[in-house]
């Protein structure tokens, strides 16, 4: 620290968004990498999907770790990289093993293969070059209108909860001898909520009595079992903070409820500072100062990297923040990336990306989570394991149109069952296109429904599109018995009461595809206890 200027220790605790590509040094955005990474010296990076057309873009491993290199050595001190990597590195890297969503885990309800899902994370994470996991998700998903949290939360019992979260930390600890920051999120708790906060400010309601013995349970336990990190949501809570202002800018919340009173000492992060809901009330400078106020150590991915940093400085010099506060951070952040062992080697071994991910037992232990949370939710006729499968038919309804949801699922029902019939269906498709789809289902002995709906950013709601909702209603007024699969939200379940047949596998994972193929056709059994209550509105 004492190598370093004021300037320099503000941008340590600046995280900067990248998506894991590899471009030539000619081209603008590597340019301006350099810029942020050489001269104004962001403390680390922050892997993101890129999203085009509607399609989001996994980035390779090779190209990903290849970057990372060429950033850590364009920088004065080792930068720490961080990922979203929720479902392990396949959340945000292609080629990797396909783990389900947290509530698959929570359905699955087996602690050992949480505590082993966390080591391979770590284990995945350091080859690729990334340092700080932001996972796992902590908050208590108890209102299936989530529009956000969902299936990323374990489930609606905090106790379930907590004993997950605690799981996946002692894996994740235990894996490496460098090992990985661990992060618990988005506290004080974004289970209970309907509002995405990447398009408005989401809002829990509950009284103190209430977040003691829901929302902040998880917390409490990864405290207790040394997480690392804790990342702020962006949320509004009365019973905490009366000003109305996001929880990742209350001192009361953070200084207060996370530091005094549950006494973690880590790294507080705020959520993704470019958040619309966020944005919306705060802007460049007066943010990154309002979030060190409150007790946060790292700002992640700032609207305006520059104007964060500027706005710390303005501060410092005004007096409204002081150099003890902003060493406070830095130390922490300097010793993680020394407890890391990025002062002795900052740079990824690219000859041993492919010995770390591309590991059987991930696949096999991604694979077997899958099966084991499997619900058998209704069964009124006795229709699941299917009697005859090359009789009933198999509807796909996707997310949309660049999707390869469900295509594992035909591939597979295929392979074993050569004359059923399958239709792949996108909701782009006009209102007489799905009824001439509808049309084509006759002589069924039952029709299999896959329907596809997971939690994003920015998508507002979990809900099956409207033209899917009118065509299965269609489908249910017919006389043929309807077997509706949820893979992704199980809420979904809750507006096809009539169904005569209820599966969830609470992820959109392929290993989810697979792992729903083996059910219904009685290879393996679908009798997991729902981590969610899954009920009519």
């Amino acid at each position: 620290m004492r190598k370093l200027t004021l300037r320099e220790m503000v941008a340590q605790l600046v995280m900067i968004g990248f998506y894991g590509e590899n471009p030539g040094s000619k081209r603008r955005e590597y340019q301006e990498f350099v810029r942020l990474v050489s001269k104004t010296g962001v403390g680390g990076l922050v892997l993101l999907n890129r999203v085009q057309g509607g399609v989001v873009r996994n980035a390779e491993p090779f190209a990903l770790a290849a970057f990372i290199n060429r950033m850590q050595k364009q920088s004065k001190l080792p930068l720490i990289v961080g990922a979203d990597f929720e479902r392990g590195a396949s959340m945000r890297v292609a080629n990797t093993a396909k783990f389900p969503h947290a509530m698959a885990y929570g359905a699955a309800n087996d602690l050992d293969a949480t505590r082993r899902t966390g080591a391979a994370t770590a284990r995945e994470s350091r080859a690729l070059g990334v340092h700080w996991v932001f996972a796992p998700v902590a908050d208590v998903n108890n209102n299936p209108d989530n529009p956000i949290i969902n299936t990323r939360s374990f489930g609606e019992d905090p106790v379930l909860v907590a004993a997950h979260v605690k799981a996946y930390i002692e894996g994740a600890h235990a894996a490496r001898r460098d090992g990985i920051l661990v992060t618990v999120k988005h506290f004080p708790g974004h289970g209970d909520t309907s509002t995405d906060t990447h398009v408005g400010v989401a809002r829990i309601t509950g009284d103190r009595a209430r977040l003691d013995r829901l929302e902040l349970l998880p917390f409490k336990a990864a405290i207790a079992a040394n997480v690392d990190g804790v990342m702020t949501g962006h949320l509004s809570v009365p019973a905490l903070e009366e000003q109305g202002i996001p929880a990742t800018l209350s001192t009361k919340i953070i200084n207060g409820l996370l530091r005094k009173e549950l006494g973690f000492e880590g790294l507080a992060v705020t959520d993704a500072m470019d958040m619309q809901g966020f944005t919306r009330q705060f802007q460049g400078g007066e943010a990154a100062v309002r979030a060190i106020e409150a007790g946060i150590d790292v700002l992640l991915i700032p609207a305006n990297p520059d104007a964060a940093i500027k706005g710390v400085m303005d501060a410092l010099a005004s007096g409204r923040l002081t150099r003890d506060r902003i060493h406070q951070s830095v130390a922490k952040i300097l010793s993680a990336k020394h407890r890391l062992g990025l002062f002795q080697n900052r740079l990824v071994n690219l000859e041993q990306i492919s010995e770390q991910i591309d590991a059987p037992e991930f696949y096999d232990l991604a694979q077997f989570v899958a099966e084991r949370a499997l619900s058998t939710v209704r069964n009124d006729r006795g229709l699941v394991p299917l009697r005859d499968a090359s009789s009933a038919c198999l509807v796909v309804l996707a997310e949309n149109r660049q999707s390869n949801s469900g295509k594992r699922m035909i591939e597979e029902f295929l392979a074993r069952v050569p004359r059923m019939r399958n239709l792949w269906l996108d909701p782009s498709l006009k209102p007489g296109d799905l009824a001439e789809s509808a049309d084509q289902l006759t002589g069924c002995s039952s029709i299999v429904i896959a329907a596809f709906v997971a939690a994003a950013s920015y998508k507002g709601d979990v809900a099956l599109p409207t033209s899917f909702t009118s065509f299965v209603d269609t489908l249910l007024a017919r006389p043929t018995p309807i077997i509706f699969c949820a893979l992704g939200s199980p809420y979904l379940l809750r507006k096809v009461a009539t169904a005569a047949a209820q599966v969830a596998t609470y992820s959109t994972s392929v290993t989810s595809e697979s792992a729903l193929v083996r059910g219904l056709l009685g290879e393996i059994p679908m009798n997991a206890r729902p981590p969610v209550t899954i009920a009519a509105p």
